[in-house]
């Protein structure tokens, strides 16, 4: 019998309010190409997990042939492959904040 899926929330401490968007880097080996997650966010966190990813991206050490992009805000929705969920490029510009949730 599968597990019920469980409650995805805000990785900041105390916030506890549902996490609605990843805040990812699409990294790639020149074959394999995915999402390096740093933070699970709900709306009100989400602009400084993103400022904290920035700082995040330029700590990781790559080798020949890898690339990291810059950290961006992705829909969370875990019915969908890392390729298919939205960036919410509007979202990305300092002092914007979602307004549709």
């Amino acid at each position: 019998m599968p597990m019920p899926p469980y409650p995805l929330v805000c990785v900041e401490p105390d916030c506890g309010k549902p996490a609605i968007y990843k805040i990812a880097s699409r990294w790639s080996d020149g074959l394999t190409e995915e999402l390096k997650t740093y933070y699970l966010s709900c709306e009100h966190c989400v602009q400084s997990h993103l400022a904290k990813a920035q700082t995040k991206k330029k700590d990781c050490r790559l080798v020949p042939g890898e690339t990291l992009d810059n950290p961006g805000i992705y829909d969370l929705d875990r019915t969908k492959r890392d390729r298919q969920l939205v960036r919410r490029l509007e979202q990305e510009k300092p002092g914007q904040q979602d307004q549709t949730a």
